[in-house]
């Protein structure tokens, strides 16, 4: 074996778990415990081995305190690999990919831990043309963090690739990001509208008010310095009552709050009430089907949007395909339909105006502008709106993991679905998915009043312990 193909580990460092797997979105945990330096040094190696073209990997992260200390370990893994590194330095995870296709970069990594608390970390990955790193690359860098050398690489950098690579501060290329963003609102003007802004300690801090007062805006900012002690916590999209209060105080026409990287956003109107992932896309949707816009009149959206939504949407002649849960179905799906925007109800929205990238600023830019366009406001807006159906999310803890995956065998758990589905006709559902780490599984139950939720809840709970038993 060639020596650069060995399992590569520091001296004396054991290599990563056998049973680590990638979710939905990368690589997320615990620092120095799920996630080392030591693996991060490995990921980075193996990451430049698998990525097809040639050319500097681009590294960016948000602001946690662990953050420099992985972004090292990953640089120093893609330089052994014989890798060029540009570092962006503090940025939001969108910056990533935008830049990736601009230059024609080979890929690029985000170091960041999203909406998780600021002792966690993560490590997102991206190939040329800026999409996540598909399936296939993931298995390989898998498989081989395990040691695995029986995986023969159709990577370029062959066995004889023994030079090392540089790595180089750019932190100048976020100013290709912040133009991209001011440009993505055609010139239009905010003039006259205040507007709070919950950056949430993280990588909107980066330039989310400078985006807002440069279009005219009156901004509040809240938690608007970068501060790695406190990212997520008690703010952000995932606490919302920070932005709600704020709001109300000031008297504001409406308030965005962002995630620790700034790839997905919520917003309130003027009376504090919330406008998640659904209720963006429906304005969002609805101002492009209204100029012809929306290829289809199609959204994509996951299986855990509101029915209400589906229903006022399908009433306005449009079409709202399902995906499983995760970003990159949504994408997978708006690639393969043509579709040119879809999301979560997190606030993670993709649009095709900037290639399909979450971006919470982006977002936030289009509401605010898209109102302003209106000579209405956010509020009058949400008076026309749906009101979302009440929906109940549960965990039910099970006896074993490997049980999780044969709730569909439960003759008792059928017969609640059959009953409930006749019930409830077209007016609720419920879904049920196993946890992909845990002996748990994801129950919702969504129906026109909360009265239908908790008696269908309870009932399937009943059924799911029943037929497994802790």
């Amino acid at each position: 074996m060639n020596p650069i193909d060995a399992p590569f580990s520091p001296v004396g460092i054991p290599l990563n778990p056998k049973g680590l797997k990638f979710g939905t979105d990368g690589i997320r945990g615990s620092v120095n415990t799920i996630l080392t330096p030591a693996l991060a040094m490995q990921i980075g190696y193996w990451l430049g081995k698998v990525l097809v073209e040639p050319g500097p990997i681009l590294i960016g992260m948000d602001s946690r305190n662990s953050g420099p200390m992985l972004v090292s370990a990953l640089s120093a893994g893609l330089n052994a690999c014989g890798r060029e590194v540009w570092n962006l330095g503090l940025c939001p995870t969108p910056a990533i990919p935008g830049l990736i296709r601009r230059f024609s970069l080979p890929g690029g990594i985000m170091v960041s831990g999203s909406h998780n608390p600021p002792q966690d970390n993560g490590i997102k990955m991206f190939k040329d043309g800026g999409a996540k790193i598909d399936q296939v690359q993931q298995e390989e860098i898998e498989r081989k963090l395990k040691g695995d050398q029986d995986i023969s690489s159709k990577s370029p950098l062959t066995a004889k690739y023994y030079h090392y690579g540089c790595t180089y501060e750019r932190y100048d290329l976020l100013e290709f990001y912040r133009n991209s963003l001011l440009d993505s609102v055609y010139s239009q003007r905010l003039d006259g509208l205040k507007i709070v802004l919950d950056l949430c300690w993280g990588s909107a801090t980066v330039c989310g008010a400078e985006l807002f007062q440069v279009l005219g805006a009156d901004i509040i900012a809240l938690h608007a310095e970068p501060n790695g002690l406190k990212i997520n916590t008690n703010c952000g999209s995932t606490h919302l009552k920070p932005l709600q209060r704020a709001v109300l105080e000031n008297g504001a026409d409406m308030g965005f709050s962002f995630d620790g990287d700034a790839d997905r956003m919520l917003a309130v109107d003027s009376q504090g009430r919330i406008l998640d992932g659904d209720q963006i896309l429906y304005l969002w949707g609805s101002a492009l089907m209204d100029k012809d816009k929306l290829p289809g009149n199609k959204l994509v959206a996951t299986i855990m949007s509101n029915l209400a939504f589906e229903k006022i949407w399908n009433s306005r002649g449009g079409v709202l395909a399902r995906t499983s849960v995760g970003d990159q179905y949504v994408y997978e799906a708006m690639e393969t339909t043509g579709a040119a925007l879809g999301g979560e109800q997190s606030g993670h929205i993709l649009s095709i105006q900037n290639n399909m990238s979450g971006d919470g600023l982006l977002t936030a830019l289009q509401v605010a502008t898209l109102i302003q366009a209106s000579g209405s406001s956010l509020s009058t807006w949400m008076n026309s709106s749906f009101v979302a159906y009440p929906q109940k999310l549960l965990s039910v803890r099970i006896s074993t993991s490997s049980s999780r995956h044969k709730w569909q065998q439960s003759d008792e758990v059928r017969q609640v679905l059959e009953e409930s589905k006749t019930a409830m006709n077209r007016n609720g559902r419920i879904l049920i998915r196993a946890s992909g780490t845990e002996p748990v599984l994801r129950v919702m139950v969504e129906a026109i009043n909360m009265e239908i939720v908790d008696y269908w809840s309870k009932k399937l709970v009943l059924a799911i312990e029943n037929s497994f038993p802790r």
